[in-house]
């Protein structure tokens, strides 16, 4: 008996080094990856803002482009995100690779020609892909999860350079309140890996360290409520829009060719139409102007908000996360005024708070919080998210994340 504990306690050992190594390895890769598709978004923008005329009037064609692609060679990598929880929820076994080339170029054509999408939920894609096909070296009860909680983790730690928001995202994001705690370890050590790797590549990382001098009082605490309920409405707002108009679009123009042109070409007019381009793209130069005290218009937050749900809506590729961080930090620059707090700690907060409602997470922006604007402030951050996660009405811009209180309820 004492034989076989020794065994069972070795081969425990054996199992986790060898998933500490493989995560280290799944983290290489997709910090890898992660660094070759940030910096081709960056490449991309800089060259779009330059030469605006040439490309944007012609996003209708691209997205005809971006059609035929999925259409030609997509297959069931088309579902995009979907895939990737369909996959964690078992409905689906594998992801094909070619997921990874497709989605990066079609989201590369969609920012050169001026959609306002994000990167983030690509990012996932990639590193949700690479790693589940670490699944056939190991045999261990929820191996696919584990490795697709691993690879969301890292393919978003690589991206942003947040690694521990980016543990818990992967954590929670599958299914709202029931976090996958058995791929805790290799899921922190590939994120912390891809962040390492792509910092060390070069990848720019955005960081705005907030130094206020606050206190927890009755009238800072309301205060700090009513701001999370209102991010939390807007991120609530995001995530109706994105899915009425998806819906809409798809019943009143069936064909995916014409639903794409046809919304491109009102896109093109509108984006140019709208300050020269300010709401195409992933919305950085919002974030930045949050930011610097440079301008912020009232309406900024929204037209970011119409943009983006729409650019989606219509079938270009891109994620949702940094337009939502731009959506809540030129948001949180309009409301400040009215709470009495400084500007960039609203800014920052909203930052934070939209993402954290539209994606029904909870851990993952509070952590966002501390690794992008300083961790001296969470526990004004805490107080925040909790609010607008509270408002939340348990939708996700994710349709398929399950919600775990309802299953058990």
């Amino acid at each position: 008996m004492l034989k076989n504990i020794k065994e069972s306690y070795q081969h425990s050992y054996f199992l986790y080094l060898k998933l500490i190594i493989a995560s280290i390895i799944i983290g290489l890769i997709v910090g890898i990856i992660d660094t070759i598709f940030g910096r081709g978004l960056l490449l991309i923008g800089d060259i779009r803002k330059g030469y605006l005329y040439y490309f944007v009037p012609f996003l209708a064609l691209a997205g005809l482009l971006i059609v035929f692609i999925y259409q030609k060679f997509a297959g069931k990598t088309g579902k995009g995100m979907g895939l990737i929880f369909e996959v964690g929820h078992g409905t689906e076994k594998e992801i094909p690779l070619r997921l990874v080339p497709i989605v990066t170029v079609a989201t590369w054509i969609t920012h050169l020609f001026g959609g306002s999408a994000g990167r983030e939920g690509v990012a996932v894609q990639l590193g949700a892909t690479l790693s589940h096909r670490f699944n056939k070296y190991f045999n261990f009860p929820d191996k696919s999860k584990v490795f697709l909680v691993t690879g969301m983790a890292a393919g978003f730690g690589g991206l942003f350079q947040t690694p521990i928001a980016a543990l818990f995202f992967g954590l929670e994001v599958l299914a709202l309140g029931n976090l996958q705690l058995y791929a805790l370890l290799p899921a922190i050590v590939a994120a912390f890996t891809a962040s390492w790797t792509s910092s060390f590549l070069g990848l720019e990382k955005f960081t705005h360290i907030v130094n206020i001098t606050l206190s927890i009082t009755p009238m800072t605490f309301v205060k700090f409520a009513i701001l999370g309920i209102i991010f939390g409405i807007a991120g609530n707002l995001f995530v109706y829009l994105q899915s009425f108009l998806k819906k809409f679009a798809t019943e009143k123009i069936k064909n995916p060719y014409y639903r794409i042109f046809l919304i491109g070409i009102f896109l093109s007019v509108i984006l140019l139409l709208l300050h020269k381009g300010r709401y195409t793209g992933l919305g950085t130069n919002l974030i930045e102007n949050s930011f610097s005290g440079k301008q912020i218009f009232g309406y900024d937050w929204i037209l970011k908000l119409l943009l983006t749900t729409l650019t989606l809506a219509a079938g270009f590729q891109g994620g949702e996360v940094t337009p939502l961080f731009s959506i809540g930090a030129s948001l949180g620059v309009v409301i400040a005024i009215f709470f009495g707090l400084p500007i960039e700690f609203v800014a920052a907060a909203g930052y934070i708070s939209v993402f954290g409602s539209a994606t029904n997470t909870l851990l993952a922006p509070i952590f966002i919080g501390g690794e992008v604007f300083g961790f001296n402030n969470l526990p004004f951050f805490v107080i925040i998210v909790i609010f607008a996660y509270l408002v939340n009405r348990k939708i996700s811009t994710y349709g398929l994340q399950k919600n775990y209180f309802e299953e058990i309820g």
